[in-house]
């Protein structure tokens, strides 16, 4: 049982059972304002107005990032029809793709049971499972990342062909291009940066003739380039926003109100490494030790994985999911140290995941003290599955222990996996009522029973971001601009900037029998019934409050 790493049948299982789970839980919960909201918005729109080029969010323009996930949840949109899951296939797609992509680099890089190992580690990391669940940029641009990454070492390692080496650098520029679609310059500035400081540490000079820069380039323009300066045609005004306020500003400035305890991304990597970070310190430690031949794998990775982690510190921008290019990294290094590692070390691994369902367990008869709103009995929803989690991780760690001290690797290797992946499922599944409650999908039904074909949809103060995704209908914005305020200032007409305009619309298609309904923030609502203002309210929860134009006798 201690050469499972040689097993096709083993290694397809595992694959199939992680793949048909990953697939499988995207569809197990709403989509959760604010991003996957907007993300699913913004494709759902694409999708029925058929242009491919212009992004916009709620009808209006919206060049806070490039469009690769916007045209891939459209395209799923396309050909399985509007959904949950639909929403999130490219993500959970680049997380199944990341695995693999990092399961093989390993293999041939450091050798078939380092390989078989990258992947079991980054296909159950807490942060890479929950993240490829999730409705969001930063794993799109993850999964790109890791196939400039993993492209990379295998078109430099020292028994690459020349033909493998020019191959695999040309998907290398390919995967850069395409992370640079998805998320914007970063996707080319950081694996730069990792490549200057790989050199100056190793003297590796001629690497750079090893990259095939004039052919690389060329692959890089094909695809990251027509969007650009179709967009720019079309909109004059999106360069400037894009790479200025969007890039320089978000970096250096702190106008975007995202910024954090400096520590935040060592915290995140931490938990995000569970269940493998009882032995992260001692995976980077190898990063460092001398390696044989030309090429330094190991080196290369810790470059990579402390880089984009100090990078991010530095941003006055801080968001959770920034560092997540850096678990591919952090897998294959783990995985290496796995390999070599002692016996008291795997049992550290191991026992580490138990220390885990303890905190699991210890934190459910707290859980319903961190609700907000009003929400105790949703949180109260959510902790027969965190006690399920915690019990599944204990009892998963202690069987890993068994297998670490019989000399198991393998099958210990694997059983931590397994748990780590049941573990962060567990809690993905069990955060529905919450989620559902945050996008107010309860709401829906009374909601659709008020619509009619005329009917003006508003927000009063408010944007509710998954609202637009599930009523399939635009609003207008009344004395909210937030992240639309570029794009109203381009199209003003799609807003209404005072509360007064937003009345005299309402109540006269009020007389003229037109039903408006509107979303309206509790202290406008209140302000608004004191002037006798006519309006009905069609539903109402913790969080938002919708009301009719028409007062029923």
């Amino acid at each position: 049982m201690n050469e499972l790493h040689k097993s096709r049948t083993v290694i397809w299982t595992l694959f199939a059972v992680f793949a048909v789970a990953t697939l499988y839980l995207l569809g197990v919960r709403t989509l959760v304002p604010p991003d996957e909201g907007r993300y699913a918005e913004m494709a759902r729109e694409m999708f029925v107005s058929g242009d491919w080029v212009t992004t916009r969010l709620n009808g209006i323009k919206y060049f806070e990032k490039p469009p690769l996930q916007t045209w891939m949840n459209a395209l799923s949109f396309t050909v399985f029809g509007l959904g949950d899951w639909q929403a999130r296939l490219w993500t959970g797609a680049c997380g199944i793709l990341g695995v693999v992509m990092t399961g093989y680099a390993g293999s041939k890089v450091f050798g078939q049971r380092t390989g078989f190992y990258a992947a079991l580690v980054l296909g159950s990391c807490f942060y890479w499972v929950a993240c490829s669940q999730i409705d969001s940029l930063d794993m799109g641009l993850s999964g790109m990342m890791t196939i400039a990454l993993c492209a990379l070492l295998l078109a430099q390692r020292d028994d690459a062909s020349a033909a493998e080496q020019r191959n695999w650098m040309l998907v290398c520029w390919a995967g850069m291009a395409l992370a640079v679609l998805s998320k914007g310059l970063i996707g080319l500035v950081l694996p730069g940066a990792v490549l200057v400081l790989y050199t100056l540490f190793t003297r590796d000079w001629n690497l750079w003739g090893r990259l095939h820069l004039g052919k690389g380039l060329l692959v890089f323009f094909a695809v990251a380039a027509p969007w650009f300066v179709l967009v720019a045609m079309r909109n004059p005004e999106q360069p400037y926003f894009f790479f200025v306020h969007e890039h320089w500003n978000r970096f250096f400035l702190k106008e975007h109100h995202r910024e954090q305890v400096w520590y935040i991304f060592f915290m995140l990597t931490a938990a995000g490494m569970v269940p493998w970070v009882g032995v992260l310190l001692q995976s980077l430690r190898l990063g460092v030790q001398k390696e044989a031949g030309r090429f330094r794998p190991r080196l290369m990775l810790l470059i990579w994985a402390v880089f984009i982690v100090l990078f991010f510190t530095k941003s006055n921008s801080k968001l959770p999911g920034y560092i997540l290019p850096i678990f591919p990294a952090l897998a294959l290094l783990v995985a290496n140290y796995l390999e070599v590692g002692t016996r008291r070390s795997r049992i550290l691994t191991a026992g580490s995941m138990s220390l885990v369902g303890v905190a699991l367990m210890a934190m459910v008869p707290f859980m319903a003290k961190m609700s907000k709103h009003g929400e105790e009995h949703l949180y109260q929803a959510f902790q027969p599955y965190v006690l399920a989690a915690g019990f599944v991780a204990l009892a998963g760690a202690a069987l890993a222990i068994v297998y670490a001290r019989q000399m198991q690797r393998d099958l210990m290797v694997v059983v931590l996996a397994v748990t780590g992946f049941a573990t962060t499922g567990l809690i993905l599944a069990g955060f529905e009522p919450i989620g559902h409650a945050r996008a107010g999908a309860g709401m829906l039904p009374a909601i659709r029973a008020e619509l009619r074909p005329d009917s003006t949809i508003f927000s009063v103060g408010t944007y509710e971001q998954s609202m637009t995704f599930y009523l399939q209908r635009t609003t207008v914005l009344v004395n909210y601009t937030d992240e639309f305020a570029f794009g109203l200032k381009q199209q003003p007409e799609l807003g209404m900037p005072t509360v007064d305009a937003f009345v005299e619309k309402w109540t006269r298609d009020a007389a003229a029998g037109v039903r408006d309904i509107a979303f309206i923030r509790a202290d406008i609502y209140t302000d608004l019934q004191q002037k006798g203002v006519p309006m009905r309210v069609v539903a109402r929860d913790e969080r938002r409050t919708v009301i009719a134009n028409d007062i029923r006798k």
